[in-house]
């Protein structure tokens, strides 16, 4: 069935006569005719009762009531269509991993989307284990995580280094102490999150070098490490973003003597080599806005 003959018998019904659909739809009239014949021959039916009135036959009238949602559907089709070659239109998945998600992502994502409304975006949240294996399996687009431990079948491009600052109970000496050194920290204890979390690796890089002076208490989730700070469980290693400004009974400290900052940057599978529009252009918004920090 061709759609074009579809137009034409509804714009025929809209203005009930054939000469001014025939004008409306910039078409000799001899065109139209053969529009309409073509269209009945398709659907086996005859949808106008010939004579001098125009009158629609039982099965025109059908046709009539049931076919111009079809015609809905198609323009949207084609609209939709045309938004995703613009880049104007789609779905993306994309992974973050935490800080990243929660104090850097929302505000640059709102900016995105008031550009692109009908781009549709997902977020999974994960640490860089999970956010590889993820990206790795082709269940999200890319992901912006940590370095990860495997480089087969992924791509790494670095785009900030999240700092990381010590975290202490205001009750705690270092606390009002002026220049903190490794040295400082030898019998404290430090709250630490599971073992997978990238923020436990680099703070077992610390601990390393403080040698067997500390204990730990491990608390798994990183957003609840400031809270058993405030009530002074230990110390802790956290990303900046996260205590500033520091959260009430802590203060927040720098390691004068050790750069443990985390580099960031986007994670993409190595076998994948089309891109959809909409995702090269959050891709490289997302770029420009996280290369500030």
């Amino acid at each position: 069935m061709d759609l074009r003959g579809l137009k034409t018998f509804l714009t025929i019904v809209k203005l009930g006569n054939f000469q001014q659909a025939a004008q409306e739809l910039r078409y000799a009239q001899s065109t139209v005719t053969m529009q309409i014949q073509k269209l009945e021959r398709d659907l086996g039916v005859t949808l106008f009762e010939r004579g001098k009135s125009f009158r629609l036959t039982e099965a025109g009238r059908i046709c009539s009531e049931q076919s111009a949602h079809i015609l809905r559907d198609v323009d949207q089709l084609q609209n939709t269509m045309s938004d995703i070659t613009l880049g104007e239109s789609g779905s993306i998945l994309i992974g973050a991993m935490e800080p990243a998600a929660s104090f850097r992502l929302p505000n640059i994502l709102a900016a995105f989307m008031e550009r692109h409304p009908k781009v549709q975006i997902s977020i999974q949240i994960g640490n860089t284990c999970t956010l590889t294996e993820l990206t790795l399996k082709g269940e999200i687009d890319f992901a912006i995580s940590s370095v990860p431990t495997t480089s087969s079948g992924l791509t790494f491009d670095p785009l900030f280094s999240e700092p990381l600052v010590l975290l202490v109970p205001s009750v705690n000496p270092l606390a009002v102490k002026q220049d903190i050194t490794i040295q400082d920290l030898k019998g404290e204890r430090f709250l630490v999150t599971s073992r997978e979390c990238v923020f436990r690796k680099k703070l077992s890089i610390l601990l390393q070098k403080i040698g067997t002076s500390y204990t730990t208490l491990e608390i798994n989730s990183l957003a609840a490490l400031k809270y058993y700070v405030q009530a002074n469980h230990g110390i802790a290693l956290v990303p900046a973003a996260t205590v500033t400004p520091a959260p009430a009974g802590t203060a927040v400290k720098i390691v004068q003597d050790l750069n443990l900052d985390l580099e960031v940057g986007f994670l993409r599978s190595s076998e994948r080599t089309t891109f959809g529009i909409a995702e090269e252009k959050l891709f490289a918004f997302l770029r420009k806005s996280l290369c500030v920090f």
